[in-house]
């Protein structure tokens, strides 16, 4: 059955001034549609979105939209009246009003733990704002839904289940994310905006990488055979004479067409970051009981570490936990309240905060990195100029003399984190860094984390991100609980559901063994009859005697394991092999304890 056409859109373009976004673009939403949409930072992901939202005006382009589609539109930064009550501040934005949308709304909100209703916007965290937004924008139920990067400032499980929320939800969806795996889980139309052409994929993320590496060989390939029969072409251009027969003026126009393809230029414009960093020494840094509170929120009890060369640490943990907290204290930018911390000499610090940089907008991009440095040292006797290292992080000659008030969000965020790395710190300190990053830029800097020859702590709520750069993670589960988990944050994850299954089995399992003495207490002078009739053989009092000495040998091992996974000192593949044996270990258990029960009722 084919998809109907909610959207079409036929010639769009818009500009700013000289500076041309993107034009003619052409393209179709059709019903159901989960669409990702993927382009370099600077090239208009955000005014597409907010022109089809409706929220910004366009230059020329035909729309024909479906009648009586309803378009919900969530932006990066929402914004709601401060004086107002969050669920009054939800309704003053709602298209409709009804009783229904109302419960809708109060039950989102709750499950996006937004539970004080009547608490004020201004009382709220960025995070808390963008989960109210949400949940706003979820309980009108629109026919379209267009988000901005919906991620931004989520905690990993708000994240989570936002993920699982959209993957399961029938309606029709565009947004922008440069969270990977959320593409992947969520999206199944992958729209790439590259050199005013929208180039559209039917798959998720995964299967988009394949079909563009496959779709820039084959314009590679284009390009080149243009190129050899442009040389051809040219010799003949330079040998005719002015004045041309129709024949030679036909094959003159198929000349400047096959010019324009022979001097186009794919690339996957790369960021490159080798950068060196400076030499770190075998002291590091070592915390020696650290205490930090709050009134009544703790952020660190008596907590203690010693930082290793080349670590490179994760923090997770719900948002209010103190994740950014801990690392101003680390910086020395928060107090302690006890404690002490010993930094190595060589020591020298990178810090890349969640709220950014706040650039002097009337100052020039070129002028902000020259501020810093004129030239740029890679190590090894190489060096760069300031606009070199500034044409590595994709900022054209001709963009580099912009000033910084007409950068998108994204290529502020990238000229942030060029001031940071040119400095050549060898201990980086990164809030949030993927927050308004590109794809093209997350990938790179990745490598470069990588490679780093120095140490990295990181906070993010992207999980392929950390994924791919960390080697352990920091888990802050609140008021000073802090673990030290050996793994990536996919391997957490898994270890985390496989604990809460095994809790839950055992409640379930302690709840039907209570059920079971509260029906032993309702019929007891009836089973009494019944054992006085049964006796039990000499085949099953031999078979009671084993299962007790077996059930007590797997409660002794399931035990151990339960310690072990819950100690965060066994490696990674040791996780594996010990979650897979107390699932069985659990099954098992609950098949002899049922025997046991009904072997213990005729002793």
């Amino acid at each position: 059955m084919a998809s109907i056409p909610y959207l079409q859109v036929d010639g769009l373009t818009k500009s700013f001034g000289a500076r041309v976004l993107f034009s003619d673009l052409s393209f179709t939403v059709c019903q159901g549609n989960h669409i990702g949409l993927i382009a370099k930072n600077g090239t208009g992901k955000t005014t597409l979105l907010k022109i089809i939202a409706e929220q910004e005006s366009y230059d020329r382009g035909k729309f024909d939209n479906k009648k009586d589609i309803s378009i919900g539109y969530l932006e990066q930064r929402p914004e709601y009246p401060d004086d107002k009550s969050v669920i009054d501040a939800c309704l003053s934005k709602a298209a409709h009003k009804d009783w229904e949308m109302e419960q809708r709304l109060i039950r989102l909100l709750t499950q996006l733990n937004i539970t004080n209703h009547s608490q004020q916007v201004k009382e709220l965290s960025g995070g808390q704002v963008k989960r109210m937004a949400l949940a706003n924008l979820l309980a009108q139920e629109p026919d379209v839904l267009i988000l901005d990067e919906p991620t931004n400032h989520l905690d990993l499980p708000m994240v989570e289940w936002l993920e699982k929320y959209l993957s399961r939800s029938h309606i029709t969806l565009l947004m922008v994310t440069h969270d990977r795996y959320f593409l992947d889980n969520v999206c199944n139309v992958i729209w790439e905006l590259d050199n005013n052409q929208i180039y559209r994929y039917t798959g998720n993320y995964s299967y988009y990488l394949n079909k563009r590496e496959e779709r820039i060989a084959q314009k590679n390939v284009e390009i080149e055979r243009a190129n050899n029969l442009y040389r051809t072409e040219l010799e003949w251009m330079r040998r005719m004479p002015q004045a041309r027969g129709h024949k030679a003026r036909y094959r003159e126009e198929a000349f400047y067409e096959l010019e324009k393809v022979a001097k186009q230029r794919v690339s996957n414009n790369q960021v490159s970051l080798n950068t060196s960093s400076s030499y770190i020494g075998k002291k590091i840094f070592e915390a020696d009981n650290l205490c930090k509170a709050f009134d009544d929120l703790v952020i660190l009890d008596q907590f203690s570490y010693t930082f290793s060369r080349y670590e490179k640490m994760g923090i997770v943990g719900d948002n209010g936990t103190g994740k950014s907290t801990f690392l101003k204290i680390l910086l020395g930018e928060v107090p302690l309240d006890s404690g002490v911390m010993d930094i190595g000499q060589t020591v020298k610090f990178g810090y890349y905060s969640q709220q950014g940089l706040e650039f002097d907008e009337g100052k020039k991009v070129i002028d902000v990195v020259r501020d810093i440095a004129e030239m740029i040292d890679l190590g090894n006797g190489n060096s760069l100029t300031a606009s070199q290292f500034l044409q590595h992080f994709l900022f054209s000659p001709e963009r580099q003399y912009d000033y910084v008030a007409k950068l998108s969000g994204g290529e502020r965020r990238r000229l942030y984190l060029c001031t940071v790395l040119m400095q050549n710190p060898n201990f980086l300190v990164l809030d949030e860094p993927t927050n308004d990053l590109d794809i093209v830029t997350l990938n790179v800097l990745e490598e470069y984390l990588k490679d780093f020859q120095g140490c990295v702590i990181v906070v993010s709520h992207d999980r392929y991100f950390m994924d791919k750069v960390v080697d352990h993670l920091l888990v802050f589960n609140g008021q000073g609980d802090i673990r030290d988990f050996p793994g990536n944050y996919t391997q957490y994850r898994l270890w985390k559901e496989n604990k809460e299954k095994v809790e839950k089995e055992q409640a379930n399992k302690t709840r039907k063994q209570n059920d079971q003495f509260v029906d032993v207490e309702i019929s007891d002078n009836e089973k009494m009859r019944t054992n006085r009739t049964r006796k039990m053989s000499y085949k099953e009092k031999r078979e009671l005697e084993q299962l007790t000495q077996e059930i007590e040998g797997m409660q002794i091992e399931k035990t151990k394991l339960e310690e072990a996974l819950a100690s965060g000192t066994i490696s990674v593949d040791e996780i594996t092999t010990f979650s897979v044996r107390l699932n069985e270990i659990n099954e098992q258990l609950d098949e002899k304890e049922m025997r046991w029960l009904e072997l213990d009722d005729l002793s």
